[in-house]
């Protein structure tokens, strides 16, 4: 879901999405969310370091078999916000601290370093609410997103009988590989 919405007061920009709770949706959490960040114009530090604080928290913590988390950003103004949903909301997150010798638990110290703010917003049952603020650098906001402001990669050629479309070749039928032959 990625939408973009004019308010009175300035632009908003959101973008959301479920994932599972594992490592590899922790991890595509921070591609998607960076690629996102790109799309936008965004500075992609801390805001993608954070992402993966989150989303992996999400999954090693919050994680309820069958349940997905989500990550949703929010840009409004000139700030942005990162949340991530679980539905664990019986275990609330918090700092504690680590010895110079322990190998996890540093991931909401990093999150309270980057952010310029944090928290936890309990939600309906089971679930809650991690989140985090960065202010970002001013830039210029689009007034409009109308046809044509997009970047476009090539010039538009309709096919010609001389011009053929690229095609992949077809795969065998299932079952059957290649011969060597």
């Amino acid at each position: 879901m990625n939408q973009k919405l004019t308010q009175p007061g300035g632009h908003v920009r959101n973008f959301g999405l479920l994932l599972s709770p594992t490592p590899r949706g922790a991890r595509l959490a921070r591609l998607l969310a960076t690629k996102q960040l790109r799309t936008w114009e965004l500075p992609l530090d801390p805001a993608a370091h954070i992402v993966a604080e989150l989303a992996n928290n999400a999954a090693t913590h919050g994680r309820v078999p069958g349940r997905n988390f989500q990550l949703l950003l929010y840009v409004v103004g000139d700030t942005l916000r990162i949340k991530v949903t679980d539905t664990r909301g019986d275990r609330l997150p918090h700092p504690r601290p680590t010895g110079p010798d322990d190998e996890s638990g540093r991931g909401l110290a990093l999150v309270a370093a980057l952010a310029d703010r944090w928290g936890v917003t309990p939600g309906l049952p089971p679930r809650k609410t991690v989140w985090a603020e960065l202010a970002l650098p001013a830039q210029k906001v689009p007034e409009r997103d109308g046809a044509g402001s997009g970047r476009t990669c090539a010039s538009y050629e309709p096919l010609t009988e001389e011009k053929a479309p690229h095609q992949a070749p077809p795969l065998p039928p299932a079952g059957r590989g290649h011969s060597r032959e």
